[in-house]
């Protein structure tokens, strides 16, 4: 499943980061966002979602939340 679908306030685990760009993979690890990490979902906005990695919040947009694979 991915970001997108995932339910808000249910904490998740980032399995897989699908995107070939070299320069948002290191800035989504920069921020906590890597496989095995804990994510949580707290709550879905029109065009983007915020959620909850280690102890910051981030808004991330849908085409990237699409691209984080969580279980």
């Amino acid at each position: 499943m991915t970001l997108k679908d995932a339910v808000a306030g249910k904490e998740y685990i980032v399995l897989d980061i699908q995107t070939d760009d070299e320069e948002l993979n290191a800035f989504l690890f920069s921020l906590g966002c890597y496989s095995g990490e804990a994510i949580t979902v707290v709550s879905h906005l029109r065009s983007s979602c915020v959620v909850s990695i280690k102890d910051g919040r981030y808004n991330i947009d849908h085409q990237l939340a699409e691209a984080i694979l969580v279980e």
